[in-house]
């Protein structure tokens, strides 16, 4: 259902409001590198310091800008699922492809508690469903049992897997099967990813590399090995200087250098260091991204 090199979008802040005409030209500018899907409102996007009204109108200029070219996956998760659930509504209702859905942070809810979280939002709206595991930021990691359980509701369609457990998407694939759709959250390991039996990655590299990493999702699909990892030794450098700091605050200065947004990160993160920045800089340059 989605394949491929996925952005997981900044937002732009001008005067720490959303910059609504440089969010939409960059969503443009992603689709024009090849990019073949677009996830707003995910941890990238800053969305624990979004409004929720500025969260659902960064999700309709995505679905706006996108106009139908390619899927738009609208972050819609909170540990809160009342919360979660009218996100998802209205994820639906702006036309949204699909919701990435984020395991409850913070409450540490029992996997059961995650079958039934998972479950209310599933049956509040029609909309397919992606679950995102990302034990390092909720600190609840769900178990492949769980998976498999929510599987088998009708719009639980995949998973963004940020566990970094490449034995993780050969034991899903093994439990639930081929169709169900697995996206890495791990820009590092994509290529090791796919060959487990991934289809895809929602990529924060891919905000200042999108036709690098759109490049190589082609290329895999071709079975163009060499291409590959070609590709996946350039990027591997930039997708370390993308961590050096928590993100989206690396990835947000590269998008700066692009001159795609302003270097604006809300509190409580901070803009990176000057050290980050010459690393980021660096890197970006040898790829020929900036000058």
């Amino acid at each position: 259902m989605f394949t491929g090199s996925l952005v997981a979008l900044v937002t732009p802040f001008r005067n720490d409001a959303v910059d609504e005409a440089a969010f939409q030209a960059f969503v443009d500018w992603q689709i024009s590198q090849g990019t073949h899907g677009i996830v707003p409102c995910g941890t990238t996007g800053e969305s624990p310091t979004l409004t929720h009204t500025e969260h659902k109108r960064v999700v309709e200029l995505a679905i706006e800008a996108a106009a139908r070219r390619i899927p738009v996956i609208a972050g819609t998760g909170s540990n809160s699922t009342a919360e979660a659930i009218e996100l998802t509504r209205h994820a639906k209702e702006a036309g949204a492809d699909a919701a990435l859905v984020v395991t409850p942070y913070y409450n540490k809810p029992t996997q059961e508690g995650l079958y039934q979280h998972f479950k209310a939002i599933h049956d509040s709206a029609e909309l397919p469903i992606i679950i995102y595991n990302i034990p390092g930021r909720s600190v609840i990691d769900m178990s492949v049992a769980t998976m498999a359980r929510l599987a088998k509701l009708p719009n639980i369609v995949g998973v963004k897997d940020a566990t970094a457990n490449l034995q993780r998407p050969l034991d899903v694939r093994r439990e639930i099967g081929p169709d169900f759709c697995q996206l890495s959250g791990e820009d590092a390991t994509i290529v090791a990813f796919l060959a487990q039996g991934g289809v895809g990655c929602i990529s924060v590299t891919a905000n200042v590399a999108p036709s690098l990493c759109a490049r190589l999702h082609n290329a895999w699909r071709a079975g163009d090995y060499q291409t590959v990892f070609r590709i996946r030794d350039q990027l591997g450098p930039l997708h370390n200087a993308m961590f050096l700091e928590t993100n989206p605050a690396p990835a947000k200065y590269g998008v700066s250098l692009l001159g795609r947004c302003e270097n604006s990160v809300r509190l409580p993160l901070v803009a990176v260091t000057a050290e980050t920045q010459a690393k980021v800089k660096a890197e970006m340059s040898k790829l020929s991204l900036i000058g």
